[in-house]
């Protein structure tokens, strides 16, 4: 028998970090478990290391560990695990283990449509729930934003160092670059809500969904239903075209290309435009009140709102949980609210920081593997790659994980109280220069990282003694 041969896909939403993460565990564990794996990456950067029809062809199975759309239905008739991207990286051995035992089902898409219906997906183990197959779909909306947000909000941060009315042609200070600036991120923020829905569609109902969701997308954007409106349109539009595909499953083979070319998009647009031109209106009133609500919120309650930020950032670091906090950054950042997202940012930049700082002033507690990784982490942190702290969790989650927790929340809070504004959703101290706020955003998370370095430091300390003296009686008994 010749050597058993895997192929993978992974990604998360923002296409940084886990995605990567996961396509490297997966190909430790393949060459550790003697397999031949390729894996495909689904980064921000778009596809890479794709895989072709005849590595589909040749596979004995397949391992989908993602957090967004990665085009499963492709692997159609071939043994496959649906996972979390997450467990792609702690589990990638067990993953491989069960492909080579024969533990997976044949994934199977649905009969009517495979290009537009949502995919049927079995695993022995995995079968994705509902919930999951939500939070995919919002985290393939939320992926295709991002860059937006990224681009937008940091070129109208850049035209504020010109001053805060240069970009009005009426104001002493006015500059024609600052106004450039400013005109084209505004451009870029006008497109993240229509974009965020079709992508939701997109991953729903494939292609057809596309263009249902941009229209429901820009009604909620014009209409001011933001963020929240965007990600009614993108399911609305989504499942709207899964019915059509269902109600027109019988129309003749011959005509397959006018469904596609023209009843997907008419019927689709009109249905998802009209449902959304009635429902603008109350999405308006909820976005408005969320909005308000942690306005007040954030400055009133600084402290209650630092510890809820940093205890999400850091419980799951890049999970669901930590992706709540993250969207709901992500989403008033849209709405013109940088004070919130600095808040996110401190608390997901912290726990690499913690582990480094501990890694540096702990030395002897730690191996040579994982103090090499703590200064790797001074990077990663600074980055905002808050998986980086993962390794280390991993190892004693009940002692680590609460002390990642506290010291998320006091650099949060302190980001809170001193009022701090951050532009971009990610980038960590790569966007210094248009942060509000610089100096005392860095102190923050500086005393947040600092206190849980020391506290993790002598935890491994206290642990050491204590395998010590559990040695030295074994040894006298």
């Amino acid at each position: 028998m010749g050597k058993v041969k895997i192929i993978a896909a992974t990604g998360c939403p923002t296409g940084i970090a886990h995605t990567f993460m996961a396509a490297e565990s997966l190909k430790i564990a393949g060459k550790k478990l003697g397999v031949d794996i390729k894996v495909e990456t689904h980064g921000q950067v778009g596809i890479e290391n794709a895989l072709t029809p005849e590595d589909i062809r040749q596979a004995d199975g397949v391992i989908v560990a993602a957090d967004k759309d990665v085009q499963v239905e492709r692997f159609a008739g071939k043994l496959l695990i649906d996972v979390p991207v997450a467990q792609g990286i702690r589990d990638a051995e067990g993953l491989i283990q069960k492909i080579i035992d024969g533990k997976a089902q044949i994934y199977k898409t649905s009969s009517s449509n495979e290009e537009v219906t949502s995919s049927e997906k079995k695993d022995v183990e995995t079968t994705p729930s509902f919930g999951r197959a939500i939070y995919k779909h919002l985290m393939n909306g939320v992926s295709h934003m991002l860059p937006f947000i990224v681009g937008g909000g940091v070129l109208i941060a850049l035209s504020f160092l010109f001053g805060i009315h240069s970009a009005e042609p009426s104001h002493p200070s006015f500059n024609p670059i600052a106004k450039l600036l400013k005109d084209i991120g505004g451009f870029g923020f006008q497109l993240m809500v229509p974009v965020l829905a079709a992508y939701i569609a997109e991953s729903i109902a494939k292609r057809p969904g596309l263009v249902a969701g941009f229209v429901g997308g820009m009604i909620a954007s014009t209409g001011g239903a933001g963020f929240l409106g965007g990600i009614v349109a993108g399911f609305l539009a989504g499942y709207i075209i899964v019915l059509l595909s269902k109600i027109l499953s019988r129309v003749p083979k011959s005509l397959e290309g006018l469904k596609a070319i023209f009843l997907y998009p008419v019927l689709g647009m009109l249905i998802a435009g009209a449902l959304m031109l009635f429902l603008v209106q109350p999405m308006t009133s909820i976005n408005e009140g969320m909005k308000i609500f942690l306005s007040n919120f954030q400055n009133a309650n600084p402290i209650i709102l630092g510890l809820i930020v940093g205890c999400m950032c850091a419980f799951d670091m890049g999970g669901p949980i930590n992706k709540a906090a993250y969207v709901t950054g992500t989403a008033l950042l849209a709405e013109g609210n940088l004070y919130f997202m600095a808040g996110v940012s401190a608390a997901c930049i912290t726990p690499p920081l913690v582990t480094a700082f501990a890694t540096l002033f702990f030395k002897k507690h730690f191996s040579e593997s994982e103090r090499n990784a703590g200064l790797i982490n001074f990077i990663l942190g600074s980055t905002h790659i808050t998986e980086g702290a993962i390794p280390f969790a991993a190892k004693n989650p009940i002692v680590v994980i609460p002390i990642l927790m506290v010291a998320s929340s006091i650099s949060a809070t302190l980001t809170y109280m001193f009022h701090v504004q951050v532009p971009a959703p990610h980038g960590g101290f790569l966007v210094l220069p248009v942060v509000t706020g610089a100096a005392k955003w860095v102190i923050a998370i500086l005393t947040g990282s600092l206190v849980g370095g020391f506290a993790f430091g002598f935890a491994r300390k206290i642990i050491a003694q204590k395998n010590s003296d559990a040695k030295k009686e074994k040894l006298s008994a």
